[in-house]
């Protein structure tokens, strides 16, 4: 069984969007219900970046979007047949798959980047600077200024 969602109690970065909608949209296309896009996500002290199984993807087709804070992952796989070919099994998804995440005000939506190898997506969003921790310096003995007890 599957976690539908990622990050949300550990980390308040990402959040996944949709995945039910999105699975009842491929079953009132009649491509099923197995179109998936496996994804991990990994949150870094500058930036959170998650990674998209996409095997046997055309990478011309992968389109990576961002709007109001909703990114938007979509990919397609297709596969003819030639005419000397019976299909005899055929449980590999084809047509489009798609994947929302909720993006975090602490990230950088603007400076998102992206990239495909060997069948997985990296895409990494940066932090923004003021999200980020900082070091705070503790005043000892006489230099205490304003802080009054």
């Amino acid at each position: 069984m599957r976690h539908t969602m990622l990050l949300t109690s550990i980390d308040p970065f990402v959040q996944e969007f949709e995945r039910q909608f999105d699975r009842a949209v491929r079953q009132a296309a009649g491509r099923g219900d197995g179109a998936t896009m496996a994804m991990d996500g990994v949150r870094r002290a500058d930036d959170v970046v998650l990674r998209f199984d996409l095997p046997g993807i055309d990478p011309g087709s992968i389109e990576v979007t961002v709007d109001r804070g909703v990114l938007t992952v979509t990919a397609r796989r297709e596969e003819e047949f030639g005419e000397n070919e019976r299909v005899f099994v055929r449980e590999r998804t084809m047509g489009a798959f798609t994947r929302r995440v909720y993006l975090s005000e602490h990230l950088d939506g603007g400076a998102i980047e992206a990239a495909y190898n060997n069948g997985v997506l990296a895409v990494r969003i940066p932090v923004l600077e003021q999200a980020k921790p900082r070091k705070v310096a503790v005043q000892v003995g006489d230099d205490q200024k304003a802080i009054r007890n």
